[in-house]
């Protein structure tokens, strides 16, 4: 085993684990940990995985529910993500983390199609000497993500304590995510179609509940879809109504409440219980208001807005370091508070 660990993280087994070490780990190290499969299988090679006493160097090894699993990570390796100089709206920093407000059309990681002007670039001007580097390379300790076209709150850490913290509090889903959403339709609690669907129940207060399993698209990669019970990963998503616009089926601004959080975890949710979002090019169909119930102007701003009417509004957690309670706030953007003034707007 190599003498240049840097630090371990603990990875406990959960209920019904795959047979095989690699793929059980790749199930249960955090997301936010920034440990892919390659990674992951690298250091099972290198000696670095263990229980207990016993070096793991298989990935064939079978594991139980339970087995607490050491991984030792070595110092990062040079990044080849470059900076840039790009303006980030900061709400919070200190030397462990970073809270951005992040605008709709920034992509939060380099990916095919989108290498620079990321999230991920700018945090690497502007963090330049304070990167975590968990994830094999000196990075921002991206944890979450938003979509592109999503505005809102992030967090990234800047050291590696901080990035093991923040990941395993979104792995147990205890960091508070709230998004404002416009979407077509009301969903009520009297709505016999909404009760009518399995995925859906309501708690006091009106609470729209929407339990259903995600996974990949079958034939479109690049989409999510609801999928049946035992299959895809639990997500839970809580809403509620902030405002009503136009007579049903009208249109509605929700506050929507993350349990969990699966990539399009809110847009798949809510159009698959017919509430698309507003803009969503994906899985919005071809919805729209009706000009029985809305002026001209605002079906017309409705149909040609840009992007989904989804933001990430509130974001709480515990510090990782100093274990205070923190909670940040982002209010509209410009462009969905023009779209709620115009839903708002009378025949």
């Amino acid at each position: 085993m190599s003498d240049t660990f840097a630090h371990t993280l603990t990875v406990t087994i959960a209920a019904d684990p795959p047979p095989r070490l690699d793929k059980a780990l790749a199930r249960d190290v955090p997301e936010g940990m920034g440990l892919s499969r390659s990674r992951l299988a690298k250091l099972i090679a290198e000696g670095a995985v263990a229980r207990g006493d016993e070096i793991l160097t298989s990935p064939k090894a079978r594991v139980a529910e339970g087995d607490a699993l050491t991984l030792s990570l070595s110092e990062p390796e040079p990044t080849d993500l470059v900076p840039e100089d790009i303006p980030l709206d900061i709400v919070f920093e200190d030397d462990d983390l970073i809270v951005v407000n992040k605008p709709a059309g920034m992509v939060v990681h380099p990916a095919p199609g989108s290498p620079r002007g990321t999230l991920a670039n700018a945090l690497m001007f502007h963090c330049a000497g304070s990167l975590s580097g968990i994830g094999g390379e000196a990075r921002p300790g991206i944890v979450h993500r938003i979509d592109k076209d999503t505005s809102g709150l992030l967090v990234a850490a800047k050291s590696d304590v901080a990035h093991q913290g923040l990941a395993m509090q979104f792995a147990d889903h205890s960091v508070e995510r709230v998004y404002d959403a416009f979407v077509y339709g009301v969903p009520d609690a009297a709505d016999p179609r909404l009760n009518g669907l399995p995925v859906v129940s309501f708690e006091p207060g009106s609470v729209l509940v929407v339990r259903a399993p995600l996974a990949r698209h079958r034939t479109d990669r690049q989409k999510m879809a609801v999928c049946p019970p035992g299959q895809g990963r639990h997500a839970v998503t809580r809403a509620t109504r902030e405002a009503v616009f136009g007579t049903p089926p009208g249109a509605s601004h929700l506050s929507c409440r993350l349990e969990t959080g699966r990539t399009h975890q809110i847009r798949v949710h809510l159009a698959h219980i017919g509430h698309a979002l507003i803009g969503d090019p994906v899985y919005g169909g071809h919805k729209q208001l009706s000009a029985k119930t809305f002026p001209s102007t605002t079906v017309e701003a409705v149909r040609s807005f840009p992007r989904q009417a989804l933001h990430a509004r509130t974001l709480g957690f515990v510090h990782p370091v100093t274990g205070e309670s923190l909670s940040f706030q982002a209010p509209l953007p410009e462009d969905m508070a023009a779209l709620r003034q115009d839903l708002a707007a009378k025949l």
